[in-house]
């Protein structure tokens, strides 16, 4: 037998519960892992395992269904900060993922309310088998879905999106960029026209809605809270001052580890607070140092993010940090820059910042931890 498993987000990762539950379903045959999310690559490459689990690809769970959909059986793994939300999470992605082959869905091993729902349900044997066996095993109980799936409807132009299991103060992204911040457990976003207008028992964040621009809501990917609530240590590399290209950062973080693929890559210049987090932690694992641009709207979505030693973070103190973003990337096209070091990319950027009178503190960066 050929089981495909999709293995989402960092949390099933980090406690263990991916690794383990990949071994037991080597009892009944093949099985090819692959990640769905992008924080969950940093957690896999933080618990060494590359080669266990495919994270060639960024790619959202229901997608990573569909590159497996060859196999004769499907497992999702997850982790959800709740039963509702977990629940919640495979009737979207199910939905998304549209193939008609069983899917085992896992959720919250480990917890109390952990759960097993199995989608497609063809009633054979061997999905019987594994089913009984892991609900055994990891004390699961076998249950229906409980999520009522009404989490985007319209009225007149408007569209409105329900996001589940919010606390209140939680930071709430699209797409990996903040938009606002949650006043209780009910929240709704609103988009009229592709761009989000309000964001019912929230505070929205006018900077983040202006950066995310026009947005598909139904289809958008929405976070709250952190993006990783129980990191493990990081194994963080230092390299040289070697020479390379520029690369710049400034929407979403969680993209880098695309913009960065198969280059030769001396600094990494990150534009926003939360952009800045994001795109440090990921890429001290490659040993990548990157110059900040932020203005100190940080919304603390990464628990004790790590920054590889030797960057540099700037805190711009009279203009926004978009603006001062696009005034770099500017300058460095126009000047046609290539081939630098870090330290050559840091002094052009002081340089441009005088130049063009930005007032700004300098953080560098000399112990990894911040």
């Amino acid at each position: 037998m050929r089981i495909g498993v999709v293995v989402h987000g960092p949390e099933i990762v980090d406690s263990g519960y991916a690794k383990k539950i990949i071994d037991l379903l080597k009892n009944f045959g093949d099985v090819k892992a692959k990640l769905g999310g992008t924080m969950g690559r940093v957690a896999v490459i933080d618990n060494n395992l590359q080669d266990i689990i495919d994270i060639s690809e960024k790619l959202v769970p229901s997608q990573s269904l569909k590159k497996l959909a060859d196999n004769d059986i499907l497992v999702l793994m997850n982790y959800g900060k709740s039963k509702e939300t977990g629940h919640t999470f495979g009737r979207i992605v199910v939905g998304r993922a549209n193939i008609s082959k069983p899917i085992i869905q896992i959720e919250r091993p480990g917890e109390k309310d952990g759960t097993i729902i199995v989608w497609n349900n063809n009633n054979s044997e061997e999905v019987k088998k594994i089913v009984d066996f892991l609900s055994k095993t990891l004390n699961l109980k076998v249950e229906n879905c409980i999520s009522d799936g009404l989490s985007v409807w319209k009225e007149g132009k408007r569209l409105f999106r329900k996001v589940h299991g919010v606390d209140k103060g939680e930071a709430i992204m699209v797409n990996g960029i903040v938009v606002g911040r949650a006043k209780g457990k009910e929240v709704v976003i609103v988009a009229e026209d592709g761009k989000i207008v309000d964001i019912i028992n929230g505070e929205m964040k006018e900077h983040g809605v202006e950066k995310l621009g026009r947005v598909d809501l139904e289809k958008a990917i929405i976070k709250t809270g952190l993006l990783r609530r129980h990191p493990t240590n990081p194994n963080v590399r230092v390299l040289e001052n070697k020479r390379g290209d520029v690369v710049f950062i400034n929407h979403a973080g969680e993209d880098v580890l695309e913009k960065i693929k198969n280059k030769e890559i001396s600094a990494v210049i990150t534009i926003g607070d939360d952009t800045t987090m994001i795109c440090g932690d990921i890429l001290a694992r490659f040993g990548i140092r990157i110059i900040g641009i932020t203005d100190g709207d940080r919304d603390e979505i990464l628990k004790s993010p790590v920054i590889a030693e030797g960057s540099a973070i700037f805190l711009i103190e009279n203009m926004r940090d978009d603006d001062v973003g696009e005034l770099l990337m500017k300058e460095f096209e126009k000047r046609e820059i290539r081939g630098i070091t870090f330290n050559e990319c840091l002094k052009i950027v002081e340089g441009i910042l005088n130049e063009n009178k930005v007032r700004y503190s300098l953080q560098k960066i000399e112990k990894c931890i911040l």
